[in-house]
């Protein structure tokens, strides 16, 4: 019987989603997605390959899975900036659009901007049952508050209008998986857009 890694099994799930995530950026580092297997996977994890079948049943759905846990603590991150309701909207924005890049650092979130690895991210649910599909609502919500206070201009269809700037979002983050050195440069230039599509003056100090 496998030996548990925890006061529970619950525990001991977490720390082998833990060890699969680590493993999982350590095997990126050395090769491309289309020719990682699992076994490579289990081998780095210490896992013997049919357990890995217990927690995913394809490399696809262990990435995907993935992708789910490591999104949580930008989600609560995001979660708790947009909170601080007394801030004006466009601090809370900067602070978003950093958090959210410095997410997407992770070689392993990095895998849904890469179509030409063979992933099957064009399956990867959209709307409501997104990963990120919270932050979207939060960062909804910030934009609303901006353009109640006067802060932002009224752009009309809120939703519509953070789908577009998503864009960008999109862009800096694959910017900082080609070349993680420009992560500062790519927040910057991301808050500078960003806001500036929203302000009703001229964005300083982005």
């Amino acid at each position: 019987m496998p030996r548990i890694r925890g006061a529970s099994i619950e525990a001991h799930h977490e720390v082998v989603w833990a060890d699969l995530a680590a493993a999982t950026r350590q095997v990126l580092l050395e090769r491309d997605y289309d020719s990682i297997t699992m076994g490579h996977i289990a081998e780095r994890a210490g896992l013997a390959r049919n357990t890995l079948y217990n927690y995913a049943g394809d490399k696809s759905a262990l990435i995907q899975a993935l992708t789910q846990r490591l999104a949580r603590p930008a989600i609560e991150r995001v979660a708790a900036i947009a909170a601080r309701s007394a801030d004006p909207a466009a601090q809370r924005l900067r602070e978003i659009i950093a958090a959210v890049l410095e997410a997407f650092t992770d070689p392993v979130l990095q895998l849904m901007f890469r179509p030409a690895s063979g992933l099957p991210f064009a399956e990867t649910p959209k709307g409501p049952d997104s990963p990120f599909h919270a932050i979207v609502v939060e960062v909804e919500n910030v934009v609303r508050a901006g353009i109640d206070r006067g802060e932002f201009r009224d752009v009309g269809d809120v939703p519509l209008a953070v789908e577009l700037l998503s864009g960008v979002m999109r862009a800096g983050a694959e910017r900082i998986g080609r070349d993680p050195g420009a992560f500062a440069a790519t927040d910057r230039a991301a808050r500078e857009l960003v806001l500036s599509a929203l302000s009703r003056l001229p964005v300083a100090g982005s």
